[in-house]
């Protein structure tokens, strides 16, 4: 099945207004009859798929809508347990603080890159390999901190501040895989195509042939709110992005403070 998260918002757009288009055409060319009375059975099943199909769109924007959520969520979570780790190191007796706050920086500066790039999958798995060497490094000096100074208070509260870091970055990277299922939007396609097709259909079949270009200004609306849905669904393309600035501000931070 064609991964529809890999295309440009533009392409889906302007494939989406021409398959609505090409499928109402279809339906006007399956007439054979010019007019039939209204208020017939069409009338109740053309309602019906439109009916299917707005509840569709809704169904699927509160889903694209819950996975941005959880996305900033995941920001906010990680750039708030990065910044409480920092305070915490500075609290560890020397040399072990300048350490710590300069593997910090380091770490932070990759997450916030990592998180970035997330829209270039070979390049985020790159930025990810770097940060997950980082975290490694900032692991063991943690350990080595923990086996030298048993006795130090810090220690014990740096040490879980960088358990719950870490463990922040996992939920974030997942929350950031988390989008809505490719076969959900296949179906919102799939029933955007047979309702066209019913608007076709029953357009011609009741020749009100004056009522093209109405149809075609609702096939433009409905790929929009397609490709709304999709860019708010997308972690880093398009216009609806997760605000970096609680990664940017920690990293600033760390900064400011290792000096």
């Amino acid at each position: 099945m064609i991964e529809l998260g890999e295309w440009r918002l533009l392409a889906v757009f302007i494939v989406g207004v021409f398959g609505a288009i090409i499928f109402s055409e279809l339906g006007r060319l399956l007439v054979r009859r010019r007019r039939v009375g209204k208020g017939t059975d069409l009338d109740t099943i053309e309602t019906a798929v439109l009916g299917m199909l707005a509840l569709m769109i809704g169904f699927t924007f509160a889903m694209a809508l819950s996975r941005f959520d959880a996305r900033r969520d995941a920001l906010m979570n990680e750039a708030n347990a990065i910044g409480t780790t920092a305070l915490r190191a500075r609290l560890l007796p020397p040399p072990y603080s300048q350490q710590m706050l300069d593997l910090l920086h380091q770490y932070a500066e990759m997450r916030l890159s990592a998180i970035q790039s997330i829209s270039s999958g070979g390049k985020m798995n790159h930025e990810d390999d770097r940060s997950n060497q980082i975290r490694e490094a900032l692991w063991l000096t943690t350990k080595r901190l923990a086996e030298q100074e048993k006795g130090i208070v810090p220690t014990g509260v740096f040490v879980q501040a960088v358990n719950e870091m870490l463990d922040s970055q996992g939920r974030h990277t997942f929350a950031l895989e988390s989008g809505v299922p490719n076969a959900v939007f296949w179906a919102l396609y799939g029933i955007g195509a047979v309702a066209f097709l019913l608007v076709g259909y029953a357009n011609r079949l009741q020749g009100q042939s004056s009522l093209r270009i109405p149809i075609y200004l609702m096939a433009a609306a409905v790929s929009g709110l397609i490709v709304l849905i999709q860019d708010l669904d997308r972690p880093a393309v398009g216009f609806i992005n997760v605000n970096q600035t609680p990664m940017i501000d920690a990293v600033h931070n760390i900064v400011n403070h290792s000096h």
